[in-house]
């Protein structure tokens, strides 16, 4: 199950991602190509219904922040303000970081809990008695998007999914400062797969060379 949320938020936003590019080429194309006045295939295009591409692009860049946020938290590369902690000595330092990771992952903790109660009163509570076959009463089936017309507590469940993800990093990072006193640390000058010191040695070598002669 663990290996399985080790790379979760990178398969979300890269489909996320290529979706939204997908999906706005052929919104641009069909705009474009519908004022090209060719009979048949003006009217063809005209006839297919793309107002719906922007609505559904905005919930697809939600949905890739709020697990964007998850994936900074895992990999270290949220923005933070570490000057008065690293002038903390060493056994203070290590108090405050953990503090800091378990205010993180009780605030998005909550958060994701707020957000899952107001996407169950929002709708989803209409939905699951109506799947289960249990008696509805006076429950609705609560709002609609204005152009997708899909249940807003689909949309929002992005809230509290992105967030309990959130809270696990955290709790997955304060594990790991546990046990071995680090910390993720992200640098931008890497590419997974590439050995920088072994592509750039030949290059060094060339440059000691060429100013040794």
């Amino acid at each position: 199950m663990l290996k399985f949320l080790d790379h979760i938020e990178e398969w979300i936003i890269t489909f996320l991602i290529g979706a939204a590019t997908l999906l706005i080429f052929a919104s641009v194309v069909h705009r474009y190509a519908s004022s090209i006045p060719v009979p048949g295939l003006q009217d063809w295009l005209i006839s297919l219904n793309f107002s719906w591409a922007q609505e559904l692009c905005i919930y697809m860049f939600v949905w890739m922040a709020k697990f964007g946020a998850a994936y900074g938290v895992r990999s270290g590369i949220h923005v933070g303000v570490d000057v008065l902690v690293n002038r903390l000595p060493k056994e203070w330092r290590k108090i405050a970081v953990l503090v800091a990771l378990f205010g993180g992952a009780t605030f998005t903790g909550i958060i994701g809990t707020l957000g899952a109660r107001f996407v169950w009163e929002d709708g989803m509570h209409y939905a699951v008695f109506n799947l289960l076959g249990r008696p509805l009463g006076e429950l609705t089936a609560g709002p609609t998007s204005p152009d997708l017309e899909w249940p807003t507590w689909l949309i929002y469940m992005a809230v509290p999914l992105g967030s309990y993800l959130m809270c696990f990093r955290f709790l997955q990072v304060s594990w790991g400062f546990i046990r071995r006193n680090e910390l993720p640390h992200h640098d931008h000058a890497h590419v997974e797969g590439i050995d920088l010191e072994e592509t750039q040695a030949p290059v060094f070598e060339k440059v000691a060379a060429g100013g040794a002669q």
